[in-house]
């Protein structure tokens, strides 16, 4: 673990007073650095700056953000470095502070490793049991509250299943536990919409600018079993080709390949995946 900030500050505690604590009032991005360049970082700012304009937090600077996430870096060749921003301390009770004060917390921590043989052959799935909530009004962000996450990685202990597929209150496939979704159907791309529940992931986001052929829609449980490639995408972890979810196996395609390669000519190579 590199060091950790705490409003600029090397202290690893907040205050039990922080919103963010109390409530899960606030937000968070987990940005992969090579060295001192994080390829995606614009990508973060922008959905950090989504989630602060709906949850009405006041935006942190991001040149001070990228200055601290530097330093907390700066001994790791390889590093996942967390931003949190909460609206700061308060007075208990929901209503919101009159002049916010909002803490930022950033740590680095080294990435996590990656098999060859998921790289290559795939991961294996699950489908979980557990629904998400409809919330429009907080899907799509980083929020601070991933409760359902929790309660969905939960599920399993086999370590030979590396993801779980989520999804809504109306079946319908939304993401991983920790990715999102791509597959391609009836020769068509396609990755779940994330408006009414699920995260809108920065590699999501990459791929659909480089992808101008995929399409952002519904897809079912159905619809996805019987897609002839299936991979997740990740911050993260990058391009993850999915081998079988549950009992119905598949291969890496070629959007597949492409994409891991997209994700090489980032900065990513696969010596750097943990």
């Amino acid at each position: 673990m590199g060091r950790v900030l705490v409003n600029g500050i090397p202290v690893e505690q907040v205050s039990v007073m922080d919103r963010g604590l109390a409530y899960g009032d606030g937000l968070f991005e987990s940005i992969r650095f090579v060295g001192a360049v994080a390829p995606l970082w614009s990508r973060h700012m922008q959905r950090l700056a989504e989630g602060c304009r709906r949850l009405q937090i006041p935006l942190p600077d991001a040149s001070q953000l990228w200055a601290e996430a530097l330093e907390v870096s700066r001994h790791l060749a390889h590093s996942v470095v967390r931003i949190t921003v909460t609206r700061g301390q308060g007075e208990r009770g929901y209503a919101l502070p009159s002049r916010p004060q909002p803490s930022r917390v950033l740590a680095a921590f080294a990435p996590p490793a990656l098999v060859d043989e998921n790289l290559d052959r795939g991961l294996d799935l699950r489908i979980c049991d557990l629904r998400l909530a409809e919330q429009p009004q907080l899907a799509g962000i980083k929020h601070l509250n991933r409760l359902e996450q929790v309660l969905a990685r939960a599920e399993w202990c086999d370590p030979a299943i590396a993801e779980g597929i989520l999804r809504d209150t109306r079946g319908l496939v939304i993401s991983a536990t920790m990715a999102n979704l791509f597959a391609r159907i009836d020769g068509e791309l396609l990755t779940p919409a994330v408006d009414r529940c699920g995260v809108a992931g920065v590699a999501r986001a990459e791929l659909l600018a480089i992808c101008p052929q995929a399409r952002i829609g519904e897809m079912t449980l159905e619809a996805l079993l019987r897609a002839s490639e299936i991979f997740l995408s990740s911050s993260v972890r990058g391009i993850l080709p999915v081998r079988s979810v549950g009992e119905r196996t598949f291969q890496p395609g070629p959007s597949t390949r492409e994409l891991q390669q997209h994700w090489r000519n980032l900065g990513f190579s696969r010596e750097q995946a943990g």
